[in-house]
């Protein structure tokens, strides 16, 4: 017999990187049937209402909540594996003294006390988008950078927060700003890669990531990655940060050049930032994944052969053996991450047609906000994702599934565990079903590429590096004539 257990544990900030780590880890211990650890904010107290779990009415948004459902022999242990978690997030460090232990400072309160203690240029805010504003201009006053992890900003204060970061000289990264690197250190999901003479302005996040990784395989470098957050080149904001961010790698004599990365931008901030790029002592490739444009693969192609370096063979581990695709049959992408799955969809539809929905095509975001609210991002959390998988997987409509994978810091730290059996069991059930993955990282990722990419090429996927050349071999594997999996000279370099 299960039972709930749900307590409040008042001005218990974490974040919600790793309270979302916490929750996942939590369900997966043996006898727990739900478990969620978030800070009380209305969206996270509708979330546990509807997971029928009883939260105190006070329970506010400096709260944090904890809420465990678990059979009789399981609610103890998991309770106590909570505690434990809980310390490790809250684990200093550099492994220094409790707050006034041994004559350790007691810690900072606000963001200007904490300034005012080191040398550091940036402030990485990531609490509750209603609490983003003051947090955020409390840096800028203290003379800090901003990377603004959190979402659900309002856009009036994003421009206010970006236009007081402009009179000051300063560049505020977001909001929803999921990856950056400065002077070499990844901050939020990033990834390991060596550091060289690109540097790269991002309004998008796995985009950004791409970028880096393709580079970091060609032998490139990378100096400096400013996200600006998504709707920095919306028409409201007008590219305020992506603008000041060219600007600042322009004077960085360390950047040789520059890739800016976007989603769709609307057309006339696009016109404006190409304008200023034009301008600049420093060239500037653009990679825009929309029709007419380079894509991610491409725009790293040339940003190689601009600095005078060879392109190489994207890596690809080849499936074991060759797919055969009944013609007619669909081809349905799940994502992680947002652009790499506007630019798998643009390829498609310049192959297959724009009108892919009406011959069964789908390409699915499961990061986008309709799938995350209350829940964790995909590339921490799985388990929505294989879900849709064993779905798809069991519709004799479909013919190919096209999957990505991503990286780095803060991301599931094996996500080929749940992943490659997932595969596996959809293969073995389907001879008439092909998977393709995407694979975006590095060796020197805490998951190891290559690790990864063995594993589900082992259980039967065709795995590429280049996101773009994932989704062009699922294209082919749709059309036919079937192609060898990976094509020639198949790489794990």
């Amino acid at each position: 017999m299960s039972a709930d257990w749900v307590e409040v544990r008042r001005g218990g900030y974490r974040d919600s990187v790793t309270l979302m780590r916490v929750s996942r880890l939590l369900s997966q211990r043996a006898g727990v049937s739900a478990a969620m650890t978030a800070m009380g904010t209305e969206l996270n107290l509708e979330m546990l209402a509807r997971m029928g779990f009883a939260v105190p009415a006070d329970a506010g948004p400096a709260d944090l909540v904890v809420a465990i459902r678990a059979d009789d022999g399981g609610l103890d242990g998991a309770r106590d594996a909570l505690e434990g978690l809980l310390r490790e997030a809250a684990h200093a460090p550099d492994g220094g003294a409790p707050d006034g232990l041994l004559g350790a400072p007691p810690a900072p309160r606000t963001t200007a006390s904490a300034a005012a203690r080191g040398e550091a240029s940036v402030a990485l805010v990531s609490v509750p988008g209603p609490h983003v504003f003051p947090e955020a201009m409390d840096a800028l006053d203290a003379g800090l950078n901003v990377m603004i992890f959190s979402d659900n900003v309002p856009v009036a204060q994003e421009i206010a927060l970006k236009e007081a970061a402009a009179r000051r000289g300063l560049i505020v990264m977001g909001p929803d700003c999921g990856t950056a690197v400065v002077c070499g250190a990844g901050l939020g999901f990033a990834n390991a890669v060596r550091p060289g003479p690109v540097g790269v302005v991002a309004a998008s996040g796995t985009g950004a990531q791409q970028v880096m990784c393709l580079l970091d395989a060609a032998g490139a470098g990378v100096g400096h990655v400013l996200g600006v957050g998504g709707r920095d080149l919306s028409p409201e904001v007008s590219g305020r940060s992506a603008l000041a961010a060219l600007a600042a790698l322009d004077a960085d004599p360390g950047t040789g050049l520059i890739v800016l990365v976007s989603k769709p931008p609307a057309p006339q901030v696009a016109d404006l930032i190409r304008e200023a790029a034009r301008r600049l002592d420093t060239p500037v490739v653009f990679a825009l994944p929309t029709p007419g444009e380079d894509d991610l693969t491409r725009a790293v192609e040339k940003a190689l052969k601009a600095l005078g370096l060879p392109v190489p063979q994207w890596p690809r581990w080849p499936a074991p053996a060759a797919a055969r695709v009944p013609a007619g049959r669909a081809l349905r992408g799940l994502f992680a991450g947002g652009t790499l799955r506007d630019e798998a969809e643009v390829i498609a539809r310049e192959a297959l047609g724009w009108d892919l929905e009406a011959r069964g095509h789908r390409f699915t975001d499961f990061g986008d906000d309709a799938y995350t609210r209350g829940r964790p991002h995909p590339m921490i959390d799985p388990t929505l994702r294989l879900e849709a998988l064993a779905g798809a997987a069991g519709d004799a409509a479909c013919g190919v599934l096209l999957l990505d994978v991503v990286l780095g810091h803060g991301a599931d730290p094996d996500p080929a565990a749940a992943l490659a059996p997932a595969v596996a069991a959809a293969l073995r059930d389907r001879s008439d079903l092909a998977v393709v993955v995407s694979l975006c990282g590095t060796r020197a990722d805490p998951q190891d590429r290559d690790r990864q990419a063995e594993a589900l090429r082992d259980a039967g996927a065709a795995v590429f590096a280049s996101n773009a050349q994932a989704a062009r071999h699922a294209v082919a594997l749709v059309q036919g004539p079937h192609p060898q999996d990976g094509g020639t000279g198949g790489s794990t370099r």
